[in-house]
């Protein structure tokens, strides 16, 4: 190799950015101390760039309540992240949109316990709805589907 060359192979490599580490992001899950399927969420988002503090609750309804997710679409733990409410089983992609998009909104929620959803057994079934919900009285609107 010709020094000219290696020096400027060199100096491309030292001008290249290094790839950016991905920030880990904190969250807060509360859950029913009797659900399993939460851990394996849990699990699922730390492989995928969270950290969650998992806090077993026995007034779990209350603090979704309070976080404003509507009672009728309630999922099986609340989740706190950057300001955001994140509610049942929602795929990271969607929480990761929210997280990038930040909408108007106090958070989202996959109602109920879907088969296949993230955390849960089995194979997924049909269109999952996640919708988007704010603490003023206006109704739910779909923020996204998968």
């Amino acid at each position: 190799m010709k020094p000219t060359f290696a020096l400027s192979a060199f100096a491309v490599a030292i001008a290249m950015p290094l790839p950016a580490v991905a920030a880990t992001i904190n969250a807060v899950m509360y859950k029913n101390p009797q659900c399993s399927c939460c851990e394996s969420y849990a699990r699922y988002l730390d492989h995928n760039g969270f950290k969650v503090d998992i806090k077993p609750v026995n007034n779990l309804s209350q603090i979704s309540s309070d976080a404003g997710v509507p009672a009728d679409l309630e999922g099986c733990h609340t989740l706190m992240v950057d300001g955001y409410v994140v509610d049942g089983l929602v795929p990271v992609d969607i929480v990761k949109k929210l997280l990038t998009e930040r909408p108007a909104i106090t958070g989202i929620t996959l109602a109920g316990m879907p088969t296949g959803a993230p955390g849960m057994g089995g194979e997924k079934a049909g269109t999952w709805t996640i919708y988007a919900f704010t603490k003023d009285g206006k109704a739910p609107t779909v923020y996204a589907t998968e």
